[in-house]
């Protein structure tokens, strides 16, 4: 459920009504990508054959069917799978953030590190391993993914630790190695990552269930891949320490690890043809977009002309912000791209580089840019959503803005700019009382970000 603050939520007359219009708007939103929700949506039982997207798998077939996985949603998942499956799951390991489990029946939830793994994700993560060794050709393994599930899946292979692992992300991290640079490594060095996962299940059918936190929804990025075919190769893993002159400065068993993959001495990540990949089905059940256009379904029962520009926006928060006010000003003054009452959505995820001392997250900044910008103009409203409920180190989701955004905050002594500078969106709308405050969701779609005019 969406809440605003309560000053926030409680004005009245027609500024309070078109709040209320947002927040059904955001509600939509969020109902769409609900983790169980989109779970029952796509799994599904009827006269003893399980029926996910479209396939079919007659349950007689199979002796037993295990259920393992890991993400920041992964208890809803879970009790979802219980509540279609119940005593048909033989048992079943799924890895959850601290604070993030439920009650579960048949499937063992274990609480672990995000976004740093500790020793309680990797003994979770040793449990489905031994599951999945159980798995034979008559056995069926569903594997629930959400976002977090990189790191609370996080399995060393043999001869390195976690500790190890943790230097060498570190190490990379400091040299200003990318995302997907540090995934290709990590990936050659872990045993269920990189479609590894399905390797280690095969001959036993697989079938992924999939919650994308990641822009543009890519399989093999989401919690790094464990049951699609992984692109990258222990040459280019060992090559990155290389380029990043980092063979002398991460553990030696790292090294040796990759060096010795990059010449052939252990078999690389499961590629794309390999017949594992008959075996297994991966199903994208919620994601950014899914939520954007249940945002707009609801925008236009609620009269608004609405139109998603994208979901694949990223970038520095408060330069995004700045082209969040520039659409809102054109549409204010030239009612395009759509007519008057217009809802634009978009979606993705941006970055923001810390330079201050002051708290706030990417879309509390977002909103604070947009708010600068959209100074004066009337009947304009701004509204930045993490959609896991969490919107950096806060306990906000995100915030809104309009024209008298900045006034409000002169009046109360204020500056935007110097908070901006701080990075201290929070203590901004904390004051104004213009934060949006859902508390966990328990999803993870990436975020949103919604232009109103009237």
């Amino acid at each position: 459920m969406i809440t605003f603050a309560s000053e926030l939520y409680e004005r009245e007359g027609l500024e309070g009504e078109r709040r209320r219009q947002v927040v059904q708007v955001l509600q939509a939103a969020l109902a769409a990508v609900d983790p169980a929700e989109a779970v029952r949506r796509y799994l599904r039982c009827q006269e003893g054959v399980l029926e996910i997207a479209g396939q079919r798998y007659p349950l007689e077939r199979y002796k037993h069917v295990y259920v393992v996985g890991a993400g920041k949603a992964g208890a809803p998942m879970a009790q979802a799978v219980e509540e279609v499956l119940g005593e048909r799951i033989t048992a079943g390991q799924v890895n959850v953030k601290y604070g993030y489990t439920l009650p579960t029946r048949f499937i063992s939830l274990q609480e672990a590190g995000h976004p740093i793994p500790d020793e309680a994700g990797v003994a979770g993560s040793r449990r489905i391993a031994q599951l999945l060794e159980q798995a034979g050709a008559e056995d069926l393994v569903i594997c629930l993914i959400s976002g977090g599930g990189s790191a609370l899946m996080t399995l060393p292979v043999e001869g390195i630790s976690l500790e190890e692992m943790k230097i060498l992300t570190d190490a990379l991290l400091r040299v200003g190695a990318t995302i997907n640079e540090i995934n290709a490594i990590r990936k050659h060095l872990d045993a269920l990552k990189g479609g590894k996962l399905a390797r280690l299940a095969y001959p036993a059918r697989v079938v992924s269930l999939i919650l994308s936190d990641v822009v543009g929804n890519p399989l093999d990025v989401i919690a790094s891949g464990p049951t699609v075919p992984d692109r990258s190769t222990f040459r280019e893993a060992y090559g990155l320490l290389e380029r990043y002159d980092l063979l002398e400065k991460v553990p030696s068993s790292v090294v040796e690890y990759l060096r010795r993959g990059a010449h052939g001495e252990i078999p690389d990540t499961p590629k794309e043809g390999d017949p594992i990949f008959a075996h297994t089905q991966n199903v994208i059940v919620a994601s950014n977009d899914i939520a954007a256009e249940a945002a707009l379904q609801e925008a236009r029962k609620r009269g608004f002309h609405a139109l998603l520009l994208s979901t694949y926006v990223e970038g520095e928060a408060r330069e995004v912000g700045k082209v969040l006010a520039a659409l809102a000003k054109e549409e204010a003054t030239f009612s395009r791209p759509v007519p008057k009452p217009a809802c634009l959505v978009l979606g993705g995820e941006t970055t923001v580089t810390v330079k201050g001392k002051g708290k706030g997250g990417r879309n509390q900044e977002m909103a604070l840019s947009a708010a600068i910008s959209i100074e004066g103009f009337e009947d304009v409203m701004i509204v930045c959503l993490a959609t896991d409920g969490t919107d950096g180190p806060t306990d906000a989701s995100g915030a809104l803005a309009d024209g008298k955004t900045v006034p409000r905050a002169r009046e109360r002594g204020l500056d935007p700019w110097m908070y901006l500078e701080n990075n201290d969106s929070y203590s901004f709308f904390a004051t104004l009382q213009d934060l949006l405050m859902t508390g966990p969701t328990n999803t993870n779609v990436n975020d949103l970000a919604f232009v109103f005019v009237w």
